[in-house]
């Protein structure tokens, strides 16, 4: 994917912004939604950490992430020593396009700087209408549910054979669209913390990649039957133990995590 990077500097201020080719004629546009992000847009999720809003962009919807501000010491740290999740989401999203794993389409990242360093950042990328994510498998009893967790598991392996590990890969970060017929598409994001390997994901680190994805046994038991009738260097049995076992000791850190910051909370009243 070809890219522009465009600097202007002014009163001490850098602004960078980089914009898949496609979208060239339409970088004036891109870079009004995200000037005006405070006061414009339709605000789609709106977190502790990070908005996302959509805005019109001709007859189209993107999708513009605002990551939160950072601390003193990541503004230094995104400026001279690692890249902001604005830019990571952008790249990571163009190798996934590159390797023909789905994500939403990335547009453009943006990165706003003073004198000490990153001072925010925006992610834009196409705004897909999903029928569901992986979370409502895990919550639900959905429709079709075994089916869909067959085909996320031969999306996963395929991602594992291809050496991408997506160290977020858990349930509503996988969105999921019905194409009919029993066939559904699925889509990746939230994107900035991924690993690219030169080679296939070795067995660990496979079955590792999964242990986030819901804390259900019989769920366990079906994506370790159709992930070992791919993976031909392992029986289900194995499979499924190292996937379960993975599974509950990132639960078990989970919750007591959960029940630590509950006593923290009480204790500071």
């Amino acid at each position: 994917m070809e890219l522009i990077n465009t600097i202007s500097t002014f009163d001490k201020k850098i602004r960078l912004i980089k914009v898949a080719s496609q979208y060239l004629t339409k970088q004036r546009e891109i870079q009004n939604c995200i000037d005006n992000f405070q006061n414009q847009g339709k605000v789609f999720i709106e977190g502790n950490r990070n908005t996302i809003k959509l805005f019109e962009l001709d007859d189209e919807i993107i999708n513009i992430k605002s990551f939160k501000k950072p601390s003193l010491i990541n503004k230094i740290a995104y400026k001279y020593f690692r890249k902001s999740k604005a830019k990571r989401s952008f790249e990571f999203a163009s190798i996934l396009a590159e390797k023909g794993i789905g994500t939403p389409k990335p547009i453009a990242y943006y990165e706003n700087f003073d004198f000490i360093g990153l001072k925010e950042s925006f992610y834009a990328c196409e705004h897909l209408e999903c029928d569901l994510t992986y979370r409502e498998l895990v919550e639900t009893d959905y429709p079709d549910a075994e089916n869909i967790l067959r085909q996320f598991t031969q999306f996963t392996f395929d991602m594992h054979e291809k050496g991408i590990e997506f160290l977020d890969h858990s349930p509503g970060n996988t969105l999921i669209i019905n194409e009919g017929g029993g066939k559904y598409s699925f889509y990746l994001v939230d994107l900035n913390r991924m690993k690219f390997h030169d080679k296939p994901l070795d067995f660990y680190a496979r079955m590792k990649n999964l242990s986030k994805i819901t804390p259900h046994r019989e769920m366990i038991a079906v994506m370790s039957n159709e992930y070992a009738k791919l993976y031909a260097e392992k029986s289900e049995n194995e499979v499924f133990e190292l996937m379960w076992k993975l599974t509950s000791d990132f639960q078990y850190r989970f919750y007591r995590k959960k029940r630590l910051k509950k006593k923290l909370k009480f204790w500071k009243k």
